[in-house]
């Protein structure tokens, strides 16, 4: 029996690992559930799977989840505090990390110095602090399984392989919903527009990354942290199919790719029973019935913010965490109608070009770089807000 603590329980990649919970109710149990604020689903979640440790985002959150009448479970606390707790719980072997944005770092190196097992759907924690993290987990031999469907793809094709035998990793992406427009096309569209994804139902952050292209740069920087591969040996390549998650090429020219359907219960159940591989209640992949297979190149002049990432992975040292702050930034500028679609990129490259690289080798460090790329680039997206 593994036992599971999740970050941010109430998110698409949470309801999606509950789910796998049920269809393995004789394999896994839920101990831990920390939540944003949300707290009706939450008390359902709480009533369902009767954790042990529970938290949300906020104190009012919290006085509404215990306004349900939610039955005995310990309330660890709020914000950062909230998520430590729940991960650090004795009972959780195994914690996912699921929550959106930045907050739940703290709570990834707690439960590494802990020993336990990280499966990771965040991304932002390996590109602001991925030096750190996974020297912790070298450090403690933890192991961070990927759960973002492209790096869960690369974990299972490079299995069992030495590092030495890889010469190129190819992260697949879909494109969004304004693949194929040009740069012209894309000054006016909506979020309402944006937040359209053509494959995947996800959060409204993530899904605007994807419109961007920025999701597949961080998922480059990610890769980097997680195989120990440069910057000129991960790809990307468009694939609006999403069938084929991600490939590895070997020295030898041979490719290996992981193809597989659409949901995330997939890539989520093979991090809950790694190394064993279980029986997942899916459907199969019908290869007949997906039909051709297309890939292309990404379109960089159109969608800057994938360049960015690369030239941040490039430069590392502080600039990936400016980038990814800057970013947050202008994404939530744009859902709230305040900056148009390409103000994003404006946002993020005007911070990083401020920004002077610097060493971040510690938690603090990476803290004093985020808030102020965050301040400056809310000062940069303030200058671009759209005339009403």
């Amino acid at each position: 029996m593994k036992r599971i603590a999740i970050l941010g329980s109430t998110g698409s990649i949470g309801q999606s690992a509950l789910a796998v919970v049920d269809a393995h109710r004789d394999r896994l149990r839920v101990v831990g559930l920390a939540a944003g604020e949300n707290a009706e689903l939450l008390a359902e979640q709480i009533a369902r799977y009767q954790p042990a440790i529970a938290a949300m985002a906020t104190g009012k959150a919290i006085d509404r989840l215990i306004g349900t009448g939610v039955g005995a479970v310990t309330i660890g606390g709020t914000g950062r505090d909230g998520l430590v707790a729940v991960a650090s719980h004795p009972d959780a072997d195994v914690v996912l990390c699921a929550s959106s944005g930045t907050e739940a770092l703290e709570a990834v190196l707690a439960a590494i110095e802990l020993g336990k097992t990280i499966a990771l759907a965040n991304k932002e924690v390996l590109v602001m602090a991925g030096g750190i993290v996974t020297e912790a987990a070298t450090r403690r031999g933890v192991a961070i399984l990927p759960v973002d469907s492209e790096h869960n793809a690369i974990h299972q094709c490079v299995h069992g392989r030495p590092a030495e035998d890889v010469r190129r990793l190819i992260l697949t992406a879909s494109g969004g919903p304004f693949r194929g427009r040009s740069a012209g096309e894309l000054e006016a569209v909506s979020a309402v527009a944006a937040l359209q994804h053509p494959t995947w139902r996800m959060g409204r952050k993530i899904t605007i990354d994807s419109a961007t292209l920025m999701n597949k740069g961080l998922e480059v920087i990610e890769a980097h942290w997680l195989f120990g591969v440069g910057a000129d040996q991960i790809d990307v390549v468009i694939h609006p199919q999403s069938v084929v998650h991600s490939m590895v090429e070997f020295t030898d020219g041979s490719i290996l790719a992981q193809f597989g359907v659409t949901d995330m219960r997939l890539p989520i159940q093979y991090a809950f029973s790694y190394p064993e591989r279980w029986p997942a209640p899916l459907p199969p992949l019908d290869l007949v019935r997906a039909g051709r297979l297309d890939f292309d190149a990404p379109d960089t002049t159109a969608f800057p913010c994938l360049s960015l990432a690369y030239r941040a992975l490039e430069a590392e040292r502080s600039l990936p965490v400016v980038l990814n702050a800057a970013n947050e930034i202008a994404v939530a500028r744009f859902l709230e109608g305040r900056i148009g679609f390409t103000a994003i990129p404006q946002v993020i490259a005007r911070a990083m070009d401020v920004h002077r690289p610097a060493e971040v080798s510690t938690l603090a460090a990476v803290r004093a770089v985020d808030a102020a790329a965050r301040a400056h680039a809310l000062d940069i997206a303030r200058g671009l807000e759209l005339k009403v």
